[in-house]
């Protein structure tokens, strides 16, 4: 028997509720921000992402993503994440003519070829969020707050920021952060594992995102990137800090930090809740003002982040969050007769179901030739109130049998009046 690939799942029906709510949750809150939907095409060139995410990512990057050469010879992957696509659609439809800033959600899924791991798969769905073109400290904070009111709004316990700041190009900040990093690391270069020589070697900030246990005393006594800010952004930094305060939002700097692709630059942020085990973020992003540059644009500032949808519904489940439930059809309309007068009774079933319908009132019809017995009995399962029993008696009379679900009470309605009835709301009690 066929099964779906490693780490791609299917999404069964008795998930949807949860889908559902943090999907609709999401819309709600990105039209209460002022945000834009947007969406891109699933394969973009690959070169898209090398450039976008930078030599260091990139190195890791590449053993992840679904690369193929086209039968026109280009090489196009399948995204392994948004904001790099969605900065090439910012610069391609010159969206930088647009009242600045440009503020952009989507919704979709991201392709990884990566070992499988709770609440996150191959193929899994994202909630990005970006605002482009503005450098204020404030878009920061409306960007976290967005993170912030999804999650609460959802139910999630124990929400807290994890933020730090990694500084900019300016030579007078990162660059000596990294001079620091390299020398620091260099002297311990021994204890250090072939992964994370190599991690020197290319971008030595990834060091600090070493999950190696045997590196962690080593890696917590670095040289810590907010000792090393220049002054524009420190002063960032610490208004961001500021508005973060003042809203009454738990947060920790975390110097260790720096978040998966190089084009980061400032702040930095995950979003940490309970559940899951040690696996508590259940959201990441931050500022990325030079890679608009890196794909061909003028400067132009930005920040955003993402989150994976399959692993907030589970954190919502180890969390014990129950999703709202959607309403269930009101009726479901029964047959019961003779063989040679199923064919009647079925239209004037499917006739009755389809006008409950167009009233707003859901309906469920019985199929095939169950008994009176098993078709109640798929009723009840269904969870509907009543049941409308057609048979010859209720052709020939013009009145039509109502059963209660939950008392096996009965009581007759002229067939002209039933759908008004049970629109006008008879039929949810």
């Amino acid at each position: 028997m066929y099964q779906s690939p490693t780490g791609i799942h299917d999404i069964l029906p008795e998930e949807w509720p949860y889908w559902r709510h943090v999907l609709a949750t999401a819309e709600r809150l990105a039209g209460l921000y002022g945000f834009e939907r947007i969406d891109t095409p699933i394969l973009e060139h690959t070169e898209v992402f090398e450039r976008g995410v930078g030599e260091g990512a990139a190195v890791a990057l590449d053993k992840e993503m679904y690369t193929f050469v086209d039968k026109g010879g280009d090489s196009l992957t399948l995204r392994p994440e948004f904001t790099a696509g969605l900065m090439r659609a910012y610069l391609q439809h010159g969206m930088r003519v647009r009242p600045q800033p440009v503020k952009l959600y989507t919704i979709g899924p991201i392709f990884r070829q990566e070992r499988p791991q709770a609440g996150r798969y191959r193929q899994h769905t994202q909630w990005n969020v970006e605002v482009v073109g503005e450098i204020d400290p404030a878009v920061d904070f409306e960007v976290m707050s967005i993170a912030w009111s999804l999650f609460s709004e959802l139910g999630f316990r124990g929400l807290a920021f994890q933020v730090n700041s990694i500084g900019c190009s300016n030579p007078a900040c990162r660059p000596r952060h990294l001079a620091a990093l390299v020398d620091y690391f260099s002297a311990h270069r021994e204890q250090l594992n072939a992964v994370d020589r190599r991690r020197l070697e290319v971008n030595p900030l990834r060091l600090l995102d070493s999950k190696e246990a045997t590196s962690q005393p080593l890696l917590n006594a670095a040289p810590a990137s907010i000792d090393y800010l220049c002054d524009e952004c420190r002063d960032h930094f610490a208004t961001l800090r500021r508005y973060l305060d003042q809203a009454g939002m738990a947060y920790t700097v975390n110097t260790r930090l720096v978040r998966g692709f190089d084009y980061y630059t400032k702040t930095v942020f995950e979003v940490w809740a309970e559940g899951i085990g040690a696996q508590a973020a259940v959201c990441g992003g931050g500022r990325y003002d030079g890679l608009i540059e890196l794909l061909g644009g003028p400067p132009t500032p930005g920040i955003g982040f993402g989150s994976g949808v399959e692993r907030l519904i589970a954190t919502l489940r180890e969390q014990g969050v129950q999703p709202p439930a959607l309403p269930k059809p009101t009726v479901q309309v029964v047959l019961v007769g003779k063989d040679e007068l199923r064919q009647q009774l079925k239209e004037a079933g499917l006739a009755l179901v389809r006008e409950l319908r167009q009233a707003g009132v859901g309906a469920l019809f019985s199929f095939g030739e169950g008994s009176l017995k098993s078709q109640l009995r798929a009723a009840n399962k269904a969870g509907v109130i009543h049941a409308v029993i057609v048979g010859e008696g209720e052709l020939t009379s013009g009145q039509w049998t109502l059963r209660s679900m939950a008392d096996s009470s009965q009581q007759t309605i002229p067939r002209a009046d039933l759908v008004a009835w049970l629109a006008a709301g008879n039929g949810d009690r």
